[in-house]
């Protein structure tokens, strides 16, 4: 399963939702939340909930819906009107820890067995890091069962939430709050055994600057990363691919350790390896088995 560009589309616009299926995206986020004013979210509710249901089911690419937060009265709202439809997921905004992502789980086993849904097959992605107190609970997300789908992380309504005047340095980088938060949801993510998802690059224009966020992002173990334009979902996907000649490499490194049972260290082209050089030449090898097809270097 790829989880490389997930796409944000607001739920109110019929000429955004037409164009889910030819975006490129490996999952589509249809959105009832930020993007969509207070004074629409009823009509967007219904309109999502009618277009997921009119979509042929397993068709490409995933579908999922953002539903307003868990404690607000729109919560209780969207989820009625779109779960019944089939969505493959939800998109969980101010998580505040995995007992949310648990209460949430108990809703959908509701409504699924409403529905005659398999028990289970609406996913989650919590935004975990969206109040200050998601800070402290990055760690604990492995307790939230097979339903979680990944963790990702969100800049914006922390930085509100805490008075931030910005998120970035005076060189472009994220500032220390956000560094932490962006670290924790990725170490919170491989802890609970699930995708880590990189937030959004907001300037949709800047090509540039989203490569650049994308490669920081593989770099340090993020698996896909969020989208606010479909300009910017064939970079994200061309980005969490490996390359031909990664994927070379990982296959020598492979086959080098293959023909060396029982031994942890190895030199390769006069470097020195060792197991967690091993898994990472898997995780490329398993990465690049996951792309589309036509697409494999």
């Amino acid at each position: 399963m790829n989880a490389r560009s997930l796409l944000f589309v607001p739920g109110d616009s019929d000429r955004k939702l037409e164009k889910c299926a030819t975006s490129g995206a490996d999952l589509v986020i249809l959105d009832l939340e930020d993007a969509v004013a207070p004074e629409h979210k009823a009509a967007a509710r219904a309109r999502v909930g009618a277009w997921l249901d009119a979509r042929p089911q397993r068709a490409a690419p995933q579908c999922w819906v953002r539903m307003n937060p868990l404690d607000t009265p729109e919560a209780a709202l969207d989820l009625a009107a779109v779960v019944g439809a089939r969505p493959d997921g939800i998109v969980q905004p101010k998580t505040r820890s995995a007992d949310d992502v648990i209460r949430l789980g108990r809703v959908l086993d509701e409504l699924e067995a409403r529905h005659g849904m398999a028990l289970g097959s609406t996913r989650i992605l919590p935004i975990a890091t969206e109040t200050p107190a998601s800070m402290f609970t990055l760690g604990g997300y492995g307790s939230c069962g097979p339903r979680l789908y990944g963790l990702t992380w969100g800049a914006e309504d922390l930085g509100a939430a805490i008075g931030a005047a910005g998120n970035r340095d005076a060189h472009g980088a994220w500032s220390a709050p956000f560094q932490l938060a962006r670290s924790l949801c990725l170490f919170g993510a491989h802890a609970a055994g699930v995708f880590a998802i990189d937030t959004l690059h907001a300037d949709f224009r800047d090509q540039a600057g989203l490569r650049a966020s994308c490669a920081e992002a593989r770099r340090d173990g993020f698996t896909g990363k969020l989208a606010i334009h479909p300009d910017q979902v064939a970079i994200i996907n061309e980005c969490f691919l490996p390359s031909a000649a990664e994927v070379a490499q990982a296959r020598r490194v492979v086959a080098l350790f293959a023909a060396h049972p029982g031994v942890a260290a190895l030199a390769l082209d006069g470097r020195m390896l060792d197991l967690p050089h091993l898994r990472q030449a898997e995780n490329t090898l398993a990465r690049a088995q996951r792309q589309p097809p036509g697409l494999a270097p």
